[in-house]
Order: C-alpha cells, then structure tokens, then sequence
C-alpha cells in the first residue's frame, strides 16, 4: 500500500509539472496584457484543481479495498473541482459539468451505501449440544447464569434476562426489593431455615397445607432439604407462597409464578440443574451434584411432564418470547403478561401488579395527559412506546421501572404487532376482541 501511495504521488506530481509547464509556456506566447493576465488567473485555478484532483484520486485508490468510509469525500472533491473549472474554461464547461453531474451521482451512492450498517457476511457458528452431566460445577453456573441472564456476568446488568425469564418478577442481590417475588439471594441457606422451617410450609405434612396445591403431583410428599426446596417452589410454585407474594384476592394461597418445567419457559431438567448450580456457587457453597439436583426434580416432576432439551440450539441461548406466529392469547402469557396485568378476554390475565390494559380507552386519555413525555400521537403508537419503553409514561400509583425494558428485544416484530392490534381494541366497558 505504501508504494501504491508513492507511485500515485510521483505520476501525479509529474503530471502537474507537465501541466504547469504548458501554462507557462502557453502564457509567453501571449502578447495581450489583458489576455496574459486571464491566462495566468486560470493557470492558477487550473494547478489548484489538479492538485485536489490527484489528492482524490489518491485517498480513492488508497481505500478502495480498505474499511474506510472516505471514499464519498474522493467523490465529492472530484465533482466540486469539475464544477469550479467549468466556470472559468468555458470551451471545457459543458464536459466538464456532465463529468461532474456523474461524480455527483457516484458520490451520492457512494456516500449513501457506506451510511449503511457494514455486516460481514459468513456462515453462522457452527452449534453444538451441551452435555450438562460432564461439566464441572462452575461450568454449570455459567450455563445457569446464561439462562437466567442471558448471559456470563449479566447478573448485575438492569433488564438482563435469559431464557428462563426469572429476572421479570425476582430480585437476586441483597437490599434489592422484588414487587412481584421474593429476593432469591441467599437462596440455599433461606431455603432450609426459613422455607422449611415455616409452619406454613407443613414439612413431611402435605395435607395440612393451605395452599391451592397440596403436592407438585399426588404422592409426591414434600421437600426434605433446602435443595429439593428449590425444586419443588420451581415445579409446583402454588405448593408453598411466601406470605406478601401471592396473587391478589387469594390470601397468599396462589402463587402467579408458572411452573417453569412447563410452557411458555419449559425448562428441562438439565437447564434447571444448571440454574440451581448457580445459586450455590455465586453464594460461594459446594454445589449438590448435578446428580443430585436432577434427582430432586424427579421427586416433583413426573416423567412424563419433563421437557426435552432442544435439539436445535445450544442449551442457554437465548431466544425470543413470542416469534409472532402464536395467537394472541400464547404472545401474552410466553412474554408473561398475564402475571402483572388484568388484559380483557386473555385467559389468565388476572395481574395487579401492572395497570389493566384497556388501552383503545386509556391510550388517548395518556397521551392528553399533562405529565405525558413520550411522542405518540395515536393508541397504537402509545401501546408500542409502553412496551419497549415503559418509563416514558407511568401509570399512577403504580411505580416507575417495575416492567422491564427488554421486551423490545424479546418480542419479534411480528408478535408487537399482535399485541398493539389487540390492545388497541380493549375499550372499558366493551366485550373484549375476539382471540
């Protein structure tokens, strides 16, 4: 490339005095003062020109192959220099406005192709299954923390959230409040002395519990230690509620968590060992074996409930909620929607945590609203901007950054879609749309 450059500069500086010299001897020959006074005028514009042509033509083929976004600028000089000549080499002018209408075009496109995001092209990576039993106990908090997080070290990242979805209703650093489920740190060790240990809970019992299930399944019993605990609150959540967190009206009998073994999360076995894995190591305990923690899920989760690992992506990768081609009623409930909003006509939708969503009624009444920051200037696009950017108005007296701000990147284009159609037709007092 460095020869390239000093080649280029040598044909051009050898081109120039050519050029020059010409002039020179062109203006000798010249007997009219007026006349010579011209052509010096235009032998100076004719150097100036033919100096920041060169320089174009040099950055041009210097980039050419290379990631530089100058190329536009080589363009762009060539065609204001063919313009400037145009006006003072009038047998040229109308060549060189046709040459310098053409670069304009160029640089145009030039210009315009170049503002486009630059992707690489490629065959994706190449996938491979994961294989949880082998893996050492940190590896499988890594995988653990993929799948709740999205990602290794994402735990302390606001919004971050993987497969498993955890972080839309738990909190998992100490001080941290969680409105619509209990802080999981410290988790191990909570387990047995406080969970356990509860009444309430009716250990060895399960009869005398008065929750709205007795048992993950009958004859399954209840958790013994603090590590079959934890599966049986992810496998039969409604088994046992911590007292403040149950659905509304239920007196804490209910508990708005899915079993996350089941759709929409479905969790396999594996995936649940990893991300119990995680809560021992980044309490800095000796995690149960991997063994040993499928084992506890079996006692809750009957054979034929267990999800399959997936077959076509690596176990952890996150994924979207909803690609869009679900009805309505599965993109609410696989976003979990239904667990904080009450959403007319969508089974299930029975949450306080959130406003109700009449939004065909509420959406105008917002965007009048005196306090309204955000830029809608109609329903739906009041419902798209409370979606992925749920701050830019808060419904009183619901607390601001209770809903999460991922669900732009969670939610294909496809499934907002649905949502925004839908919501837009629920108006108070009305028979909600049909599903």
């Amino acid at each position: 490339m460095g020869n390239l450059i000093a080649q280029t500069f040598s044909a051009s500086w050898m081109a120039l005095a050519i050029l020059v010299g010409l002039m020179v001897y062109f203006q000798m020959s010249i007997s009219d003062p007026a006349a010579k006074k011209r052509a010096v005028f235009k032998t100076f514009i004719g150097i100036v020109s033919c100096f920041f042509l060169f320089m174009a033509i040099v950055n041009y083929k210097t980039n050419f192959y290379g990631e530089s976004r100058l190329l536009p600028v080589s363009l762009v000089t060539i065609t204001v220099t063919t313009f400037v000549m145009a006006l003072y080499f009038t047998n040229l002018s109308a060549m060189l406005k046709v040459g310098g209408f053409m670069f304009f075009v160029a640089a145009f496109l030039s210009g315009y192709g170049n503002w486009l995001p630059q992707v690489e092209g490629g065959f994706p990576p190449k996938e491979e299954k994961l294989d949880f039993s082998s893996m050492t106990s940190q590896q499988l908090a890594d995988e653990g923390e993929k799948i709740i997080f999205g990602g290794i070290g994402k735990n302390k990242e606001q919004g971050a959230i993987g497969k498993g979805q955890c972080p839309l209703c738990h909190a998992f650093h100490a001080g941290m409040l969680g409105e619509r489920a209990p802080n999981l740190a410290g988790l191990p060790e909570r387990s047995e002395k406080e969970r356990l240990a509860d009444p309430k809970y009716s250990k060895g019992n399960p009869s005398k519990r008065e929750y709205e299930q007795k048992e993950a399944f009958p004859g399954s019993g209840t958790a013994e230690n603090g590590l079959e605990y934890i599966a049986e609150s992810h496998a039969c959540p409604s088994c046992y509620v911590v007292s403040g967190y149950g659905v509304k009206g239920t007196n804490d009998k209910q508990s708005p968590m899915p079993a996350i073994h089941k759709p929409p999360i479905s969790l396999s076995l594996p995936e649940l060992a990893a991300v119990d894995t995680w809560f021992y190591v980044r309490e800095g305990r000796d995690a149960p074996s991997f063994e040993e923690i499928v084992k506890a899920y079996e006692k809750f989760i009957p054979e034929a409930d267990r999800p399959k690992m997936a077959e076509d992506k690596p176990a952890g990768a996150t994924s979207l909620m909803a690609d869009g081609s679900e009805p309505i009623d599965q993109i609410f409930a696989k976003g979990q929607c239904v667990s904080c909003h009450t959403i007319p006509g969508i089974p299930g939708a029975m949450g306080t945590i959130g406003p109700k969503l009449e939004e065909g009624t509420s959406a105008p009444q917002r965007i009048k609203d005196p306090t309204y920051k955000g830029t809608a200037k109609s329903p739906a696009e009041y419902i798209m901007e409370s979606i992925v950017d749920p701050s830019a108005y808060v419904v009183k007296p619901f607390p601001d950054n209770t809903m999460p701000k991922v669900f732009g990147q969670k939610l294909s284009a496809g499934a907002l879609k649905k949502i925004v159609d839908y919501l837009s037709q629920v108006k108070a007092g009305a028979p909600p749309p049909k599903i």
